[in-house]
């Protein structure tokens, strides 16, 4: 049929935003604060392995003269089932969990003595994590290890990361 096009109907919702390229996402984010450039990304959950992830990055921190970004990425679930002709559409859950952990991290006395941020991500949390450190243009990234028969079963974070990041990760046991 050439030279013959096919009107869209009127009533047509649009399903993707075009402009909701990797281009787009990257203007929507803010530029990072260039006091916590070349920090420290440490990830952050409130978990006990993640606490002493959190007390080492600080003494890194702390010992570089550097800030210290705490990233807490919050959960995300897939809407729809992949049938094979579109991946999955996720969406944010509602995660109060980042405001409780900012709370918790603002009354902390430990963390007087180091300039910090807590940045919330939502999605994959070793894509974040190494995100958060390419924007920061992190000197590392420290995480803890996990422990259970999930991790070993999917692997765990701090292993993806070490395999995958650009920068030096660090694994508290």
């Amino acid at each position: 049929m050439a030279g013959h096009e096919i009107p869209e109907p009127a009533d047509r919702k649009q399903v993707a935003d075009p402009m909701s390229g990797p281009q787009a996402a990257e203007e929507a984010r803010r530029p990072c604060d260039p006091a916590f450039r070349h920090g420290v990304v440490v990830g952050f959950d409130g978990s006990t392995s993640s606490e002493r992830a959190l007390a080492y990055a600080i003494g890194m921190s702390r010992r570089t003269g550097s800030g210290l970004i705490i990233v807490h990425v919050a959960n995300r679930l897939p809407t729809t089932v992949w049938a094979g002709c579109e991946p999955p559409v996720f969406v944010d859950v509602p995660d109060h969990r980042t405001e409780v952990l900012g709370l918790e991290l603002a009354c902390a006395d430990y963390l007087a003595e180091v300039p910090w941020v807590l940045v919330e991500r939502g999605g994959d949390i070793c894509h974040e994590l190494e995100e958060v450190g390419r924007e920061y243009s992190a000197d590392a990234i420290v995480v803890g290890s996990t422990h259970g028969i999930v991790g070993r079963i999917f692997g765990s974070v701090a292993g993806r990361l070490a395999r995958r990041a650009q920068r030096p990760v660090v694994v508290i046991p």
